[in-house]
């Protein structure tokens, strides 16, 4: 039988070019991309070697090409896609679609449906793709310099008027109050699906202008609601790219304390559960300048909390206790009403910033302030919010666990564990993989045996 023919390689031109640009020997790039491997729990052992034949046109498996465009992408500062570097394989459609702050309306409107339409046909390489964390940072900065968009109305199209813009909020009321009963996983479907069959028909149609700015910062809302919903159905790069739309979105309908809003609540705490502590504080920062005198004190309150997270996560603990003591201040001067406060921060009590507070002193290894802070979260908290109340009892566990307290550690955890377990939730899932980490080293007490195996079963 005659052998089949051999198919010769094309030179990689798009990642010599990127090279060059990035001022990176073979080695250097090497060196890099196996420092984005680790950080991403990968043992890469790349060489020189390895990206001499990347630019001969081997094409590397697995998630190598996400980890190289992200080392590039450190590298010169700014976002690059593997379609860049010319490792999308074909599949470039998707590799960049979501990933940028659109410099105009409709531009703006192309890139977020196209996102719909991506995510809808659930695309492999949108859903599977890894988190660049320069494409956390750049949007921040495009929204901090960009001035107010001077029209969004448009007269071509279905006429949308005020009754659509309430029910795309009836509908993020809905879909939020099913999120916190039952997950994300059960939910998350449905919201996309009306993103892309209802919402992009209302964008693309024709609307006055302040019904217009109305739409948008209704359909905002959604698409953040969309990202956060990625992240509990554990898919931290779609969520990145329903985030930065959601901010592109924000800023089409004026609306800068959202746009804080979504750099502080949304991007910066998926920072934080990447590992990523600096780009969580310049998020949070971000979001205090660019909205600077547009917020009131609750969001303001928010805002600290979120850039206090990232100070604990890089062990400052003088600057952490100073930032907490702000968001305090601020939720102080809250009206406690919240006659003056927007919808979307009007969760945000004192419950939920001692839930934040509490990540800082257990990421500071302050055990006891993070259980007192971690049972005023409990105190605050309705039996109907299932995930919370199990993320919370989570936290307790944990600051148990530093302080030795294993047995009543394991109990606390086996509650979270009972009510994770009534939603789809991969934060929750990844809460208790955490907890039973710290675990680890009591692994021959019988109370810690016992929550592994039932965490076991409960994972089957």
């Amino acid at each position: 039988m005659a052998a089949r023919p051999l198919v010769a390689r094309q030179p990689n031109e798009r990642l010599q070019t990127l090279i060059q640009e990035a001022a990176c020997s073979n080695a250097g790039l090497a060196r890099r991309v196996n420092m984005v491997g680790a950080e991403r729990g990968l043992d890469l052992r790349y060489d020189k070697t390895s990206v001499a034949r990347w630019l001969r046109g081997q094409q590397p498996r697995g998630r190598a090409p996400g980890i190289i465009a992200e080392a590039l992408g450190r590298k010169l500062g700014r976002t690059v896609t593997i379609d860049e570097i010319g490792m999308a394989n074909g599949k470039n459609l998707a590799s960049g679609v979501g990933l940028q702050y659109a410099p105009t309306v409709a531009g703006a409107i192309e890139q977020v449906c196209e996102l719909w339409r991506s995510d809808v046909g659930r695309r492999d390489l949108l859903t599977g793709s890894a988190v660049a964390a320069s494409a956390l940072v750049e949007p921040s900065r495009d929204w901090l310099i960009s001035g107010k968009d001077p029209q969004v109305e448009r007269i071509a199209g279905a006429r949308v008027g005020r009754a659509d813009v309430a029910a795309v909020q009836a509908m993020t009321t809905a879909l939020t109050d099913l999120d916190h009963r039952f997950g994300s996983g059960h939910v998350r479907p449905v919201l996309v699906h009306y993103l892309n069959s209802v919402v992009s028909g209302l964008l693309s149609g024709a609307y006055r202008e302040q019904v217009g700015r109305e739409l948008f910062a209704a359909v905002a809302r959604l698409t953040e609601l969309g990202g956060y919903m990625a992240v509990d159905t554990g898919q931290p790069g779609l969520a990145q790219r329903y985030y930065i739309q959601a901010l592109r979105l924000a800023q089409a309908a004026g609306d800068r304390a959202y746009g804080g809003y979504v750099l502080a609540a949304s991007m910066s705490h998926l920072a934080a559960q990447l590992g990523n502590p600096r780009e969580i504080a310049q998020l949070a920062r971000a979001a205090q300048e660019g909205a600077r005198g547009q917020v009131t004190p609750r969001a303001q309150a928010m805002f600290y909390a979120a850039e206090a997270r990232g100070h604990a996560l890089l062990g400052d603990a003088r600057t952490c206790q100073v930032v907490m003591g702000r968001a305090v201040t601020a939720l102080e001067q809250a009206d406690p009403e919240g006659g003056d406060d927007p919808d979307w921060i009007a969760h945000f009590d004192h419950g939920y910033l001692a839930d934040e507070l509490a990540h800082c002193h257990r990421d500071l290894g302050q055990a006891p302030e993070a259980a007192k802070r971690a049972k005023e979260a409990l105190a605050a908290l309705p039996e109907t919010r299932a995930r919370r109340r199990g993320i919370g009892l989570v936290l307790l566990a944990s600051a148990q666990v530093q302080q030795r307290e294993v047995e009543r550690a394991c109990h606390t955890g086996t509650r979270a564990m009972e009510l994770l377990g009534t939603v789809r939730s991969s934060r929750g899932a990844e809460y208790l993989d955490d907890l039973q980490q710290r675990l680890a080293p009591y692994g021959q007490e019988p109370a810690v045996r016992e929550f592994g195996e039932r965490l076991e079963l409960q994972a089957a």
